[in-house]
């Protein structure tokens, strides 16, 4: 269970990102972005209940909300860091 809500909490993060307008991990995904926030929504809902049924009402909660909150943390720097990666060498990004 435990590696269940993980994952989901993952899923969730993800397709939160994936919705979002300044986002450039995949560029289509705006054209759905409206479906990519019903799963995720869906996504939070089953991470919850995943990690309850592990941890417990209390300890699930807050567990499973911090997994969602690492992963949308985590996931504009990986999305900048790919991006940088990519750029010619002179032009790193548009600030400093």
């Amino acid at each position: 269970m435990t590696a269940a809500y993980l994952f989901l909490s993952l899923l969730a993060a993800l397709g939160f990102y994936l919705a979002c307008a300044h986002q450039r991990l995949w560029q289509r995904a705006r054209g759905h972005a409206r479906a990519l926030r019903v799963a995720a929504w869906l996504c939070v809902a089953f991470a919850l209940a995943a990690a309850i049924a592990a941890l417990g009402t209390w300890a699930g909660v807050f567990a499973a909300s911090a997994a969602v909150m690492l992963a949308a943390v985590l996931l504009p720097y990986i999305d900048a860091w790919r991006q940088a990666r990519g750029a010619p060498r002179g032009e790193r990004g548009h600030v400093g």
